[in-house]
């Protein structure tokens, strides 16, 4: 990207907040912070943001509340701020579209090192994935180099990871994938996040394409070894 990349921290914990700020700063990067939900979507409508660090227990307005309106228009890459440890509320927050998630505490270089994989993965090109390919059954249509989904003609909302997922589905149809392979495919070497990731975004994505998300036709669990693309009947 030629622009300089423009990031929003939305945090309450001032101290955080200021050190955050400035190791991005560091980094080269433009911030824009905000203290609650309220104005980060007030930022989002008067500047384009590149990249969004939002901390879930937010004062009025929840981290969860910004994160599903901010889906409702946008598929920013969203790296999330959680004091909470349960795995589950890990996969909650990844299922209402955060793409990655650290807990508290953390070190800042950590933010850094994870905001750089993130800008990486969702503003590469997506060619090398699957070169100008295009998918249309005429129920389902994929678009690789618009980045659109449409299901019956209608334009369906992706977040980046939920994209490069499909991508590497229809780029190798019938080719059975482990958990681990997706891993490495979508979130690169440098992701330590969790097999079950794979699961939340796979069950976000058979919502949005399938007639019955229950019993897919797309997107096809193979037990015991993964999943693979089964394409429509």
């Amino acid at each position: 990207m030629e622009q300089k990349i423009r990031i929003l921290i939305v945090e309450d914990e001032e101290k955080i907040l200021q050190v955050l700020e400035a190791y991005l700063k560091k980094e080269g990067y433009e911030v824009r912070t905000a203290t609650d939900g309220t104005k980060a979507l007030a930022i989002f409508k008067t500047e384009e943001i590149h990249l969004l660090i939002l901390d879930l227990m937010l004062p009025e307005m929840s981290g969860e509340e910004v994160c599903k309106q901010i889906r409702g228009f946008s598929t920013i890459p969203i790296l999330m701020l959680t004091a909470r440890t349960e795995e589950d509320d890990k996969l909650t927050g990844l299922a209402i579209g955060a793409d990655d998630y650290v807990t508290k505490p953390f070190s800042p270089r950590e933010i850094v090192g994870r905001v750089k994989a993130l800008l990486r993965r969702s503003y590469r090109e997506y060619k090398p994935l699957a070169e100008q390919l295009q998918y249309n059954d005429r129920e389902l249509e994929v678009d690789i180099n618009r980045v659109e989904v449409r299901v019956k003609g209608k334009l369906v909302n992706f977040t980046p990871n939920e994209f490069r997922l499909l991508t590497v589905f229809l780029s190798h149809p019938g080719q059975v994938f482990t958990r681990e392979q997706l891993v490495q495919k979508v979130f690169g070497f440098d992701y330590d996040g969790f097999d079950r990731t794979i699961d939340t975004h796979i069950k976000n994505i058979r919502q949005k394409i399938e007639r019955d998300p229950k019993n897919p036709i797309y997107i096809q669990t193979i037990y015991g070894m993964g999943y693979k693309f089964g394409g429509a009947k």
